[in-house]
């Protein structure tokens, strides 16, 4: 289990993205427990509502449909008006960019079959440049 640096959601391959969906479900229905997501509770609600959002929109960027809202309406009923900002900004560091990157390099090296060329190459890139 793992949320992906944000920084990141437009350069993961398909199974990835639709993976961190699958994740953020889960959290929403269970509040999982797991080494490399427990730093989420300690933030407030509207910094995993912002990552969500950030997820759907790439989503949907891309077409793929998604089918239910009820997990995520439920987890975050009650939440205000939510103010756009970075969520997770201690945890989203540089170190775990790099831990994300070379992840996701290790996936496109042993050949994970969605994972294009233009997209690996579009993350290089990216990364070439904030690093």
């Amino acid at each position: 289990m793992r949320l992906w640096h944000i920084d990141l959601i437009a350069y993961l391959p398909k199974g990835q993205l639709l993976s961190q969906w699958r994740e953020l479900n889960s959290i929403f229905a269970k509040e999982d427990q797991h080494i490399l997501i427990n730093y989420i509770y300690e933030y407030p609600k509207e910094d995993l509502y912002l990552y969500t959002e950030k997820v759907m929109d790439e989503m949907k960027k891309r077409g793929y449909q998604i089918r239910t809202y009820e997990k995520k309406n439920n987890y975050f009923k009650g939440l205000g008006p939510v103010k756009d900002r970075r969520p997770f900004q201690q945890h989203h560091n540089q170190e775990y960019l790099e831990i994300c990157f070379y992840n996701l390099k290790e996936k496109f090296i042993r050949g994970q079959r969605d994972y294009e060329e233009e997209m690996y190459q579009q993350l290089c890139t990216y990364i070439n440049n904030v690093l």
